[in-house]
């Protein structure tokens, strides 16, 4: 079995802000705008691939966000969301795989609470600061990138990661990554074959993580990956190549 881990945004999803250069349609709507699309092509590639490859959205959304989302692909049997620490089966809470991601973080937890901490009285956040799923922080900042170095001055890396996604600041045990998400899964579902794609720093444990990794054009010198991965041509839509490659993946 071949496995295809899939980051939804700017991977597979783009949002109204992105010119997608053709035909598109909507798939998440929220508070009745619509927020995020996928071209035409996108969409009966990813119909096809799903014909040939178990695809699994791995994402740092948490479920609610996640649901938003309607690819009109067809239900996916797995879903990893809240980086990986949450895996829905058939679209309900596997609780077992819940209660490993919590255990996993355990040695994490002081550091999450000084994150909390730290951030409740940072005077540059300016949005409500979320313990998602008691598993990772977020908010947003002013100045996040003076925000998140912040953090990593006063937190213990070794057990926490710090992320920034333009205002976005992330707090994430490095146990709930996606590249450990992507190893677990690997296990319980018995893959004989790991492809993984995405574009961002959350997504750079889950490439490593993979027998094959896609990513976009410049991606890995602009991130310093320090691992092999296929990149798309520049200009080519991500979503568009990742899917493409993916039907030339021989059967097994």
């Amino acid at each position: 079995m071949t496995v295809l881990h899939v980051d939804l945004d700017n991977t597979l999803i783009y949002s109204y802000r992105h010119d997608l250069g053709g035909p598109k349609r909507c798939v998440e709507v929220w508070q009745e705008k619509e927020l995020s699309f996928i071209t035409e092509k996108t969409h009966r590639l990813l119909r096809a691939v799903k014909e040939k490859l178990l695809v699994v959205p791995t994402t740092t959304r948490t479920v609610a966000q996640y649901e938003r989302i309607d690819l009109q692909a067809g239900p996916f049997p797995y879903v990893l969301a809240c980086n990986g620490g949450v895996l829905l089966t058939e679209g309900k809470r596997d609780p077992e795989w819940y209660r490993h991601s919590l255990e996993s973080i355990g040695e994490s937890r002081e550091e999450l609470a000084l994150a909390e901490e730290l951030l409740e009285r940072d005077p540059r956040r300016n949005f409500e600061l979320r313990f998602i799923e008691e598993l990772f922080l977020f908010t947003k900042c002013e100045e996040p990138e003076a925000a998140a170095d912040s953090l990593r001055e006063r937190l213990d890396l070794s057990k926490v990661e710090v992320f920034r996604n333009g205002a976005k600041v992330y707090v994430v045990p490095r146990n709930l990554s996606k590249g450990h998400a992507v190893r677990r899964f690997r296990e319980y579902i018995g893959a004989d074959r790991v492809i993984a794609a995405g574009d961002s720093e959350f997504d750079l444990s889950m490439l490593r993580e993979a027998d094959r990794a896609l990513a976009p054009w410049g991606f890995c010198r602009s991130v310093g990956a320090g691992f092999p991965a296929d990149e798309a041509g520049e200009g080519e839509l991500f979503s568009e190549y990742v899917l493409t490659e993916c039907l030339k993946v021989p059967e097994r």
